[in-house]
């Protein structure tokens, strides 16, 4: 079995990939053939089926494993695929959990940081809050598995949960150099930021946005999200007040807000979020995608 990564010009390949995207295309001849996005936790790839296209369109599933095999060749300076076989790889959750990406850091070790994080809230209402996100169990799962993004910054299993500790890392040092932000409101708008990525993303042979994630977005769905827990744990109207305006800004002003109607802590947020997004990006080699 070979990785995307390890396929090489001139040799057959033969592997078990998910399937990201399938396209039927024309050539200019008129000659219709597939465009195929391949996908491992090595990488993406793009590839072509030439022949019988359309009993192989039947058979490509988008978001699932499937056994391929085909040929490599070199154009241009760049690699080409050509899948000549395909047959179905299985559902399994194995399967699956061995085609996406996945931090090099183990998520049930990052969670207990933010379990660590949590408890240096002082604040019992915000405490209150926060125990009741991270003991629900189903939200804590997704909370360690899903990504960030599906291409760019913390794309991998593991992703949310990375970004999350390290956002909520460097507002505490941001509230230890200003004192007169509110360390409790602003740790705890750190660790909720980002939870609307639990309902924006699913996971599986590959990571596909949700219905939701595809028309709302990660931001409003975080900000309904951290709401709804607000009212069940009956958190004062001040404190979700605030609190739910930093998720919302979290990635600048929402449509109609002028940028002087952040609180502190929003700014504060919304600069650490950015930072550490950036400089992951850097260290990864590569540039900026936007959120879902």
């Amino acid at each position: 079995m070979t990785t995307l990564a390890d396929i090489t010009p001139g040799a057959a390949f033969e592997g078990v990939y998910a399937v990201r995207a399938v396209e039927r295309r024309l050539a200019r001849s008129g000659r219709a053939f597939l465009s195929v996005e391949l996908a491992d936790a090595s990488g993406t790839a793009r590839a072509t089926v030439f022949e019988q296209p359309d009993w192989f369109l039947e058979r490509l599933t988008v978001g699932a494993a499937h056994h391929v095999s085909g040929r490599a060749s070199e154009r241009n300076g760049r690699r080409e695929l050509v899948i000549t076989q395909v047959r179905p790889a299985g559902d399994t959750a194995d399967v699956a959990a061995d085609l996406v990406p996945r931090s090099h850091r183990d998520p049930d070790e990052l969670f207990g940081f933010v379990l660590h994080l949590a408890d240096e809230v002082a604040d019992p209402a915000l405490r209150r809050l926060l125990d009741a996100l991270t003991g629900d169990d189903e939200l804590a799962r997704a909370w360690r598995t899903v990504p960030c993004t599906r291409g760019g910054h913390h794309a991998y299993v593991g992703g949310l949960v990375e970004h999350t500790v390290g956002v909520a890392a460097l507002c505490q040092t941001l509230c230890t150099w200003h004192p007169r932000l509110d360390p409790d409101l602003l740790v705890t708008a750190a660790i909720v930021h980002d939870l609307g990525y639990t309902r924006a993303w699913r996971v599986g042979a590959t990571v596909e946005a949700t219905p939701a994630g595809r028309m709302l977005g990660h931001v409003a769905l975080g900000t309904e999200l951290v709401a709804d827990a607000c009212r069940r744990v009956r958190l004062p109207d001040d404190r979700t007040l605030a609190l739910v305006h930093c998720v919302a800004w979290h990635h600048g002003p929402p449509p109609g807000a002028a940028p002087s109607q952040a609180s502190p802590e929003a700014v504060a947020l919304q600069r650490a979020d950015d930072m550490e997004v950036r400089v992951k990006s850097r260290l990864e080699g590569g540039g900026m995608d936007s959120p879902v």
